[in-house]
């Protein structure tokens, strides 16, 4: 298995020629399959002698691949798709040969510095200060987790190691859920819920409101807030100017959750909407959703990355020679410790286009998203719910239920026409557009409105 032979060299053909395939070629949308169609199709793949290595692409190629939806298609439209860039997608698989640890300086500082340059231009983008830094961890999840991990050791430590009796962070009913999950169920944190605004946008005002409820033990025991720089549902940013006064009021560490959103910061016609950013004391933007990276990449940043390795940097005997005081080393500012490079493919491609062609490809994607609102405007049979601030469109079918919007669904996926899926706004069923795709156009979203007729 681990010798390079005439077989390992047609494996390795015939892997690259299917993906020069999928770089040139926009792949059809697919849809799944059951457990059963699948067996049926592909069998038994794992086996003591094994398939070799042509029965086992064609497999791949023929029943499995097709089998998993095309993130990339301009017509998925769902949750929040990606559109990697050909230079990162190709640069993807080289850092899969290559093998490279990124974990630590010491193994990856090529890597390291590399993806320190990619941080730093985001960084700039928000307004940290020149010291700011981070990493690249596998998706918004876990950038939020450690961040919040973080901001608990720095809440304990300015507190003289006293732990109140519960810790607690504000959030909204539009945060997203990963983070709330977090808290409760890995980090054993309370949650006081502060409502949003009439567009779903917390902001500072509600939350000195809801402080004014409370007692001085439980205002006491807020460590953190949560604000949201693009809402997944609703794609709408927080009032972040004023719940960075509310957290610096009080003591409180802000973080900003923009695994979406954040890359609108790249885009002049919006960037006013972020105005009291620069002051987040950590934030989070997933690459591989708006900034044309592959999965998986989220970049957490840290304004004082020393917190962040006061909070993460593990100590073992065997770990010594890597901690080393000066050496700049990914896995001190995460909960991870083992990583892949996953932030090079996304260093690659703003090497390769130059931070220009981002800002223009995702004011692109904003431009298709104000046409996609004056086409639902003019249109008499959807309607608008919520004004948007990005690119997120969320719209209900006059007169639709939930069995509606689902039947819908798999119909447009069944024809492999598009795919946009059902969601809830106040309760009520609707469904939503989420452009995050250079290559999506206005045409795309009318033709799919017309679907709804």
């Amino acid at each position: 298995m681990h010798t390079f032979t005439e077989s390992s060299l047609a494996m390795a053909r015939s892997l690259a020629e299917l993906c020069l395939e999928r770089l040139a070629l926009q792949a059809p949308l697919d849809h799944p399959r059951t457990p059963e169609q699948l067996h049926a199709a592909a069998g038994q793949t794992i086996t003591a002698d094994g398939l070799g290595s042509e029965a086992a692409v064609q497999i791949w190629d023929q029943v499995l691949a097709p089998a998993c939806l095309s993130v990339d298609h301009p017509r998925y439209l769902s949750f929040i798709p990606g559109a990697p860039s050909k230079a990162a997608a190709a640069f993807d698989m080289l850092v899969g040969a290559m093998s490279v640890y990124a974990g630590s300086w010491l193994e990856g500082a090529g890597a390291v510095y590399a993806e320190n340059q990619a941080l730093r231009w985001i960084a700039d983008l928000v307004g940290l200060p020149a010291t700011a830094g981070g990493v690249f961890v596998q998706g918004g999840t876990i950038g939020n987790l450690s961040a919040l991990v973080a901001a608990r050791a720095a809440a304990l430590h300015a507190r003289g190691g006293v732990r109140p009796a519960r810790w607690t962070v504000v959030l909204t009913d539009e945060t997203h859920s990963s983070v709330k999950h977090a808290l409760e169920t890995v980090m054993d944190v309370d949650v006081l819920l502060v409502a949003g605004d009439e567009r779903g946008r917390l902001t500072g005002e509600a939350i000195r409101q809801r402080l004014a409820g409370l007692s001085a033990l439980e205002r006491d025991q807020i460590f953190a807030v949560v604000a949201t720089a693009g809402t997944t549902n609703l794609g709408v940013i927080d009032d972040l100017a004023g719940i960075a006064a509310v957290a610096q009021e009080n003591g409180w560490w802000l973080h900003v959750d923009g695994a979406y959103g954040g890359a609108g910061l790249a885009a002049p016609s919006v960037r006013e909407l972020y105005a009291g950013i620069e002051q987040a004391d950590s934030f989070i933007v997933d690459p591989h959703k708006w900034l044309f990276a592959p999965f998986d990449c989220c970049a957490l940043l840290y304004r004082d990355p020393r917190l962040g390795r006061a909070a993460h940097t593990q100590k073992a005997g065997y770990l010594d020679p890597v901690t080393v005081e000066g050496e700049w080393n990914p896995s001190d500012f995460s909960i991870q410790l083992t990583r892949r490079a996953r932030g090079l493919p996304f260093w690659f491609s703003l090497a390769v286009h130059g931070t220009a062609a981002y800002t223009e490809a995702i004011e692109r994607t904003l431009a298709v998203a104000r046409e996609g609102r004056a086409l639902i405007e003019k249109a008499d049979h959807v309607r608008l719910l919520v004004e948007p601030d990005l690119s997120v469109l969320i719209f209900e079918r006059v007169d639709w239920d939930e069995d509606d919007y689902n039947a819908w669904t798999a119909r447009l996926l069944e024809d492999g026409f598009a795919f946009v899926t059902a969601s809830r706004h106040r309760g009520k069923p609707c469904t939503r557009f989420a452009i995050v795709n250079p290559l999506t156009t206005g045409q795309d979203l009318a033709e799919i409105l017309d679907t709804m007729r």
